[in-house]
């Protein structure tokens, strides 16, 4: 399930996996919000709710793309975050990962606080 990100001028690419978050956030797309940013991770509201389940991790990989469900939240992580303990990446809880971006990674440090992000199917 392939997926086209686009914040500002910043395009990525990602895949999502075949999860059940993967799924459902595939299901619901094209999908719009607006980009806030917590050191390295981008995230965003979505109209999504699922539950952790056993894809959820405290501590994430450069890439992965999460989904928060304390805050229904798509979360793209490229680096270090305020709760992160040396080169770990660490959500602020725990997350489900349900997606990994395939390209143009170091773009996302340009994204900017409130810009428009939308998601949509490739």
């Amino acid at each position: 399930m392939k997926v086209k990100i686009t914040a500002g001028s910043v395009e990525i690419l990602a895949e999502l996996l075949d999860n059940e978050t993967g799924k459902t956030v595939f299901s619901k797309l094209p999908i719009s919000s607006t980009a806030s940013t917590w050191g390295d991770e981008i995230y965003f509201k979505i109209p999504v709710h699922v539950e952790l389940d056993s894809s959820a991790k405290e501590v994430v990989s450069k890439g992965d793309l999460g989904f928060w469900p304390s805050g229904d939240c798509f979360c793209i992580f490229f680096g270090p975050t305020p709760n992160s303990k040396g080169d770990e990446i660490r959500p602020a809880s725990a997350v489900n990962v349900f997606g990994n971006v395939t390209s143009n990674l170091g773009e996302l440090k340009k994204v900017k606080e409130g810009e428009n992000i939308t998601i949509e199917k490739t």
